[in-house]
């Protein structure tokens, strides 16, 4: 049996990780400054993460939801003082698809209603409902286009307003666009989300799966507009490359018994990868290192113009947008200066994700590569 061949890989295959470097099986070093999707939070093989997923391991690595699980409660607690969503309920599961599936649902469940608006752009995953939210119809199957959804141009205040109706069900939106191209929504663009879902029963759902953890800087990146969704999605670096995900869910929802579930969600081990994450992120004061680290990165791209024709982005997930296809100098980065940088859908967008715990040295490693790198383009 072989690997059903769905990516496009490069030839490189790590074998080992430390902080914000990877090795491969050669030898050869790379500075990881896309974090296998924005998924490496804290670093690769942190000693904290590394030894409390092997104690946890060696005591008992899951069972079931049918059981209580003392660790579930924990990550709640920490996840709501940190988030600021301390009157929140969280449901666990397995991934971001699997997390905004949920999300949906629940808004369906909550005001018996179908249609969805999402966003140009956005990408939510690849389960039935997730994939339908999504503006990519390559990835839709034919037995998944079966909702009711409205794509809106994003930051289309008319479009909005005109859109947006008591026959709605939910408005999905990332706090910051990652595969689309790290477009951010306005700030008053979410506050006028918010005051017209309030005015029409509809449930707003912000998917900060990428965006979330403290990569914009805060814990979510929507708290810069000071709004409050009805329901949070995450996953990505809440398990430092644990599979783990899960929705904060405002107090309005009811829960009934059977109405959400999931076998593998909030195990054992994953419980003790995110509570794991959450300690580090509060010990190591990351969301403030991804501010300052991020704003530094952001100013130093944006003196590189013309090479680069616009930088956007929110601490540490920025896209740099250049005159030509990005896809020539990714692979000049990772070949000639050993490091990791990802693509976007948009194809002259280059994504910057590396973990939150990066210093002022690696980023200019990066920006010293990226310079050298453009220069061969003038």
């Amino acid at each position: 049996m072989e690997i059903f061949p769905v990516y496009n890989r490069f030839a490189i295959e790590p074998v080992q990780g430390k902080g914000p470097y990877l090795w491969d099986d050669k030898g050869n070093k790379y500075l990881d400054f896309y974090g296998g999707h924005a998924v490496i939070s804290v670093g690769h093989a942190h000693p904290k993460f590394v030894q409390d997923i092997q104690h946890q391991a060696g005591n008992l690595g899951y069972y079931s939801n049918a059981v209580p699980n003392r660790l579930q409660n924990n990550l709640a607690e920490k996840l709501g003082s940190l988030s600021g969503y301390t009157d929140y309920q969280l449901f666990l599961c397995n991934s971001g698809a699997e997390a905004n599936e949920n999300a949906l649902k629940l808004a369906s469940f909550q005001n018996d209603r179908k249609k969805i608006i999402a966003f140009k752009g956005g990408f939510h995953g690849r389960t039935s409902a997730a994939v339908n939210v999504t503006d990519n119809p390559d990835i839709q199957a034919p037995i998944n286009r079966n909702l009711d959804v409205r794509i809106l141009p994003l930051n289309d205040y008319d479009a909005l307003i005109q859109a947006l109706s008591n026959d709605v069900s939910a408005v999905i939106i990332e706090g910051i666009q990652g595969i689309g191209g790290v477009h951010i929504p306005e700030p008053e663009f979410l506050q006028l989300i918010r005051k017209l879902c309030n005015e029409t029963g509809v449930f707003l759902i912000l998917d900060e799966i990428q965006s979330g953890y403290g990569r914009s800087g805060r814990f979510f990146a929507h708290q810069a507009s000071g709004i409050r969704p009805d329901l949070i999605t995450v996953a990505k670096g809440m398990g430092n490359g644990f599979p783990i995900a899960g929705v904060l869910i405002s107090p309005e929802f009811q829960a009934q018994p059977g109405m959400l579930g999931s076998t593998f969600g909030g195990n054992h081990l994953a419980c003790t990868a995110g509570n794991a994450v959450l300690d580090i992120i509060e010990a190591e004061n990351l969301m403030k290192n991804s501010d300052e680290i991020g704003h530094y990165l952001l100013n130093k791209i944006k003196a590189m113009r013309p090479s680069v024709t616009d930088v956007r982005g929110l601490g540490l997930m920025i896209g740099i947008e250049l005159p030509f296809q990005a896809g020539e100098i990714r692979k000049k980065l990772l070949h000639e200066h050993h490091i990791f940088t990802g693509s976007s859908a948009e194809k002259n967008t280059l994504r910057i994700l590396p973990p939150l715990s990066i210093t002022r040295a690696h980023a200019d490693q990066f920006l010293q590569a990226l310079t050298i790198t453009l220069s061969d383009y003038e």
